[in-house]
């Protein structure tokens, strides 16, 4: 087979959309028409978009002074964190990262666990909030 061809046909038939859409036959789909539906996404593929995500909070969470001044157990929480709220939401933790300014660990955990955020993710923030206050991990 001619793969390249295969290929140049493919993104010109298919298009690229970045964000899922609905196709013709109402199948949730995303790229170059991969049915996410009845195909799904590889274990290889959500490691490389994970190592992505992981690279962009990073680049993210680096233009935050208090967050470069972290221990790198630290620093992984707050990523944690805002890998699951977003940039703009983790922002929006005025209380906590005042305390964190201040190396006040036991006040940014309970900032944490006095959150919306706590209710909704439930044990995962326990385990973050833990973190925080210790600055200790048990997963590597």
């Amino acid at each position: 087979m001619n793969r390249q061809l295969l290929r140049t046909q493919l993104e010109r038939h298919e298009g690229l959309r970045l964000k899922p859409y609905l196709d013709t036959v109402g199948k949730l789909t995303v790229g170059y028409g991969r049915n996410l539906e009845d195909v799904g996404i590889s274990r290889d593929e959500a490691d490389f978009m994970l190592d992505n995500d992981i690279d962009q909070v990073e680049r993210q969470l680096n233009t935050v002074d208090e967050y470069q001044g972290l221990d790198p157990i630290r620093q992984a929480v707050l990523a944690n964190m805002a890998f699951n709220l977003g940039f703009r939401g983790l922002m929006g933790f005025k209380n906590m990262w005042a305390a964190i300014a201040n190396q006040d660990w036991q006040s940014a955990a309970r900032e944490m666990l006095s959150s919306k955020w706590a209710k909704q993710v439930g044990d995962r923030a326990v385990e973050l909030a833990f973190i925080m206050r210790t600055g200790s991990a048990q997963d590597g």
